[in-house]
C-alpha cells in the first residue's frame, strides 16, 4: 500500500528525518509487510535473520526455538543443563565478520547451538520471557567469548523472547556494532512481536497442510482398500471356529493392545482385523493397511515412516508414511513375516517409544496408531531361524489369534456361497442366482487349500459363465467327481444293487423328464441342462446315445 504524505506537516517531517532513520524505516515496514506472506517455518526465520543483519551497524543476528533436546551428549552447555529434556535450538543466523571478512555467521552448528532453559542470556529470555538489552560497556556480565567482541566491534546485544499469547516460542538475539538506545529497543521488540505472530501462523500452516496430505493420504489408501475389498466385508459362518473367533475380537477390540494375527493364506485375517478396528474405540480414525510382502526393501522404510524432499533420488516432495496417515486409528501390517529384519528394529522402536522419523529428516514425530499385524508364516521358527527378531516377536503377540483354515470350517461354505453370491450380484449387476444341493456337496467335498479366497473365485467364476438361474461350479483339479460324491453320499448296505440296464433306464427317464417340464429346450436359461445341472453338451451326447430326441419330439406331436 502506497503512503499519502499529502499533510504538509508530515512531509517536512519526512523530509527533516535522518537518512539512516528513513532506509530503517523502509526495511523494517519491508520486513513487518513480508512476514505474514511466508508460511515456512525455515524460509520464515531466514528471512527475518538476512533482513535484519541487511542493516552495517548489526553484526549478527540469531533465533533459537523451544524444542525437545536431542545433542545432549555432545552438547557444548550440557553440564549447566538442569534437565535434559528441552532446550533452545539455533534455527537461523546470519552474520559477517569484520575481523575476517571471508568468514559468514550462517552456519547453524558450533558451541552455543543449544542453550538450556534458564542459562545464559539466551537461556534467561526464554525462561523469563523478558528481554535483555544491553550496551556492554555498561553490563558485560553477559559476555559468553569477550575477545570475539572485541575483535568484531560490539557494541550492544538486545534479545527478545518471541511470545505469541503467553507461550514462548524462541528468543530473537542481536548483536550490534553500535550501542543501543531505549528507541531502537522498542523498535525491536515490535519486530519480535510480529515474528512470534508470523511464526505462529507458520506452525499453524503447517498444522493444515499435514493434516491435508493425512486426509488425502486416508482417501487414497482407503480408496486402494475399497478396490482391493471389493465389497465383501463382514466375518461370515456361524460355525463353532467363528463364534471363538468374534468371542476373541470381543475381548481384544476396546484394548488398545497389539495383536497378531495367524493363519493360512486366504482365511480372512483381513476381515478379523477390519473387525477388531469397528469395534474399537478408534472406529472413527483410518485403518490403514501395508502388505508388507509387496513393497521393496529399499522403499519399506519410507513407505511406513514417509520421507522429506531429496531424502533420495526420486522424492521430489514431503510425503506422509503409513503411520502419519494412520494416526489416530489403526495400522495393519499384513504378511509381517515379510519385512526385512534389518528395517525390524526401526519398526520396534516405534512400538516401545512411540517415535519415528521421516527418511531424511531429523525432527522426531510422535505415532498414535494402534498396530495389528498379520501372518501365514510361524513366527516362532522364523525366529529360531535367525529371520524374525525375538524382541519384535513379543512386542507384536501380545494378543494372538489363529483364523482357521476353511476346512476346518466347512459348515460355513453354504453361507459364504449366498454371501459370495449376493456381493457378486450387486458388484457385476448380475441377476439373482440360486445354488442346487448336489453343488454345495462338490463344494464340501473340496478340501479348499486356497481357502476363502479360492471359494470366492470359484462363486465369482461361476456367476460371470452361468447361462441361467443355476449355478454350476467348476472345481479345481483335484476336485472329486460327481460320481464320487453320489458314491459317498448316498451308497449305504441297504441299497438295492442295479445293473447298468436298470442305472441307464433310471437316467433315460430322467433326462425325458426334464425335457418335458423344459418344453423340449435345451440349452439356455431355464432348459434341461440346467435343470439337470450337466453341461448342454452333455446332456445333447447322452440324448444321442439314448435315441431320447425322436422319443420327446413324437410324444409332443401325439399330446
Amino acid at each position: 500500500m502506497k503512503i499519502s504524505l499529502k499533510n504538509t506537516k508530515y512531509r517536512a517531517s519526512w523530509k527533516g528525518m535522518d537518512h539512516e532513520w528513513r532506509n530503517a524505516f523502509v526495511s523494517i515496514a519491508d520486513l513487518l509487510l513480508a512476514l505474514p506472506q511466508e508460511h515456512d517455518m525455515e524460509r520464515l526465520l531466514r528471512l527475518v535473520t538476512d533482513s535484519i543483519h541487511d542493516r552495517e551497524e548489526v553484526a549478527l543476528v540469531r533465533i533459537w526455538v523451544k524444542k525437545p533436546g536431542d545433542i545432549c551428549e555432545r552438547c557444548y552447555l550440557r553440564e549447566e543443563c538442569p534437565s535434559q529434556v528441552e532446550c533452545m535450538h539455533l534455527v537461523a543466523s546470519s552474520g559477517q565478520s569484520i575481523d575476517e571478512p571471508d568468514i559468514t555467521w550462517n552456519r547453524l552448528d558450533g558451541s552455543f547451538s543449544r542453550f538450556p532453559i534458564g542459562v545464559r542470556k539466551i537461556g534467561y529470555v526464554a525462561e523469563k520471557g523478558e528481554a535483555v538489552t544491553v550496551n556492554l560497556k555498561d553490563d558485560d556480565s553477559w559476555l559468553a567469548n569477550a575477545d570475539w567482541v572485541k575483535k568484531e566491534g560490539i557494541l550492544a546485544i538486545n534479545s527478545q523472547p518471541l511470545i505469541f499469547r503467553g507461550e514462548v516460542l524462541g528468543v530473537l538475539a542481536i548483536f550490534l556494532r553500535v550501542e543501543i538506545c531505549p528507541q531502537v529497543a522498542r523498535l525491536q521488540r515490535v519486530i519480535a512481536d510480529h515474528v512470534a505472530m508470523s511464526m505462529a501462523n507458520a506452525r499453524a500452516f503447517k498444522e493444515i497442510r499435514k493434516l491435508q496430505e493425512q486426509v488425502e493420504l486416508e482417501n487414497r489408501y482407503l480408496r486402494t482398500e475399497i478396490e482391493e475389498t471389493q465389497s465383501y466385508g463382514d466375518i461370515v459362518g456361524r460355525s463353532g471356529a467363528i463364534q471363538q473367533i468374534v468371542s476373541k475380537i470381543d475381548i481384544v477390540a476396546p484394548i488398545d493392545a497389539n495383536v497378531l494375527i495367524l493363519g493360512e493364506s486366504g482365511t480372512g485375517k483381513e476381515l478379523v482385523a477390519r473387525e477388531i478396528h469397528r469395534r474399537s474405540s478408534r472406529n472413527e480414525g483410518p485403518l490403514i493397511r501395508v502388505n508388507c510382502a509387496t513393497i521393496p526393501a529399499n522403499l519399506f522404510e519410507s513407505e511406513l515412516f514417509g520421507h522429506i524432499k531429496g531424502a533420495f533420488t526420486g522424492a521430489l516432495r514431503d510425503r506422509p508414511g503409513r503411520f502419519e496417515a494412520a494416526s489416530g486409528g489403526t495400522l495393519f501390517l499384513d504378511e509381517i513375516g515379510e519385512m526385512p529384519i534389518d528395517l525390524q528394529s526401526k519398526l520396534l522402536r516405534v512400538l516401545q517409544e512411540g517415535q519415528y522419523e521421516r527418511v531424511g529428516d531429523d525432527d522426531t514425530r510422535e505415532s498414535d496408531a494402534r498396530i495389528i499385524a498379520a501372518t501365514n508364516r510361524d513366527l516362532r521358527k522364523e525366529v529360531e531361524d535367525g529371520n524374525f527378531r525375538e524382541d519384535l516377536y513379543y512386542r507384536l503377540n501380545v494378543f494372538p489369534m489363529d483364523v482357521p483354515p476353511l476346512r476346518e470350517r466347512k459348515e460355513d461354505i453354504p453361507s459364504l456361497v449366498n454371501h459370495f453370491v449376493s456381493c457378486v450380484g450387486r458388484r457385476l449387476n448380475i441377476g439373482e442366482r440360486s445354488v442346487s444341493d448336489a453343488q454345495i456337496r462338490n463344494l464340501l467335498e473340496y478340501s479348499w487349500p486356497g481357502n476363502i479366497r479360492e471359494l470366492q473365485n470359484v462363486v465369482e467364476r461361476a456367476m460371470i459363465v452361468a447361462r441361467g438361474s443355476h449355478l454350476r461350479f467348476d472345481m479345481p483339479d483335484g476336485a472329486p467327481t460327481n460320481g464320487a460324491i453320489a458314491e459317498k453320499t448316498y451308497a449305504s448296505d441297504s441299497d438295492p444293487i442295479l445293473r447298468e440296464s436298470e442305472l441307464k433306464d433310471i437316467d433315460r427317464r430322467n433326462i425325458v423328464r426334464a425335457l418335458k417340464e423344459c418344453d423340449g429346450k435345451i440349452y439356455g436359461r431355464d432348459g434341461a441342462a440346467e435343470l439337470l445341472d450337466l453341461k448342454p453338451t452333455t446332456l445333447a451326447s447322452r440324448m444321442k446315445k439314448y435315441g431320447i430326441a425322436t422319443r420327446v419330439k413324437a410324444s409332443f406331436l401325439m399330446e
